[in-house]
């Protein structure tokens, strides 16, 4: 999303979809872009550029819902695309850089170094319910 790489642990990832039609939920948060219904449960849908003070997807593209399982259920996020699955080394791990934006640091659990950029593992329930300053 813009020029970040960003990931989660596939143990929490329950599906991936193309968009879906949402339901408006009045009153909410802006970065919930409201209600989807699949196969009978009905899960929040959060917008990951709104969360992370990012700038409006480009008019006309079309986001994709990662479905990630939590203790309290299931939310899904809006990403602007799906890359591929990385089997990485737990050392490969570090802790997110003093230089990585306030914005989301809070919300970054990790980093791990790829040979072309740095990937930041998100901590999907600060990302729910967290706050970025509080890191």
């Amino acid at each position: 999303m813009a020029d970040l790489f960003l990931g989660v642990d596939l143990l929490r990832v329950q599906e991936v979809n193309q968009h879906l039609d949402l339901t408006y939920v009045p009153l909410a948060p802006s970065m919930v872009r409201g209600l989807i219904n699949l196969r009978g449960q009905i899960v929040t849908v959060l917008d990951l550029r709104d969360r992370l003070g990012l700038p409006p997807r480009a008019e006309g593209m079309k986001p994709m819902s990662v479905v990630l399982s939590r203790e309290l259920g299931v939310v899904s996020f809006l990403v602007d695309g799906v890359g591929d699955v990385i089997e990485a080394d737990p050392d490969d791990f570090e802790s997110p850089p003093p230089t990585l934006d306030e914005s989301i640091r809070g919300f970054v659990r990790a980093v791990c170094k790829q040979p072309d950029t740095l990937l930041l593992i998100l901590d999907p329930d600060q990302v729910i319910g967290g706050n970025a300053d509080a890191a």
